[in-house]
């Protein structure tokens, strides 16, 4: 095995890896939990929560 070859096999495993972690990201089925995400910055003001969570549920209706 020469350099090029390791070079090579490790573009490949990165390449993999990130083609992986999108796939992981954009899935469905993580969708209520990155919806729950986006509720953190609001954590201290239920009011603005309230307020997201309607907005968002408009959107979801609208779909």
């Amino acid at each position: 095995m020469d350099i090029g070859t390791i070079r090579g096999l490790g573009t490949l495993v990165i390449f993999i890896a990130f083609i992986g972690l999108a796939l992981w990201a954009f899935s469905s089925r993580r969708k209520k939990d990155f919806d729950e995400a986006t509720l953190l910055p609001f954590a201290d003001d239920p009011e603005a929560i309230k307020h997201v969570e309607q907005e968002q549920a408009s959107r979801s209706n609208k779909e």
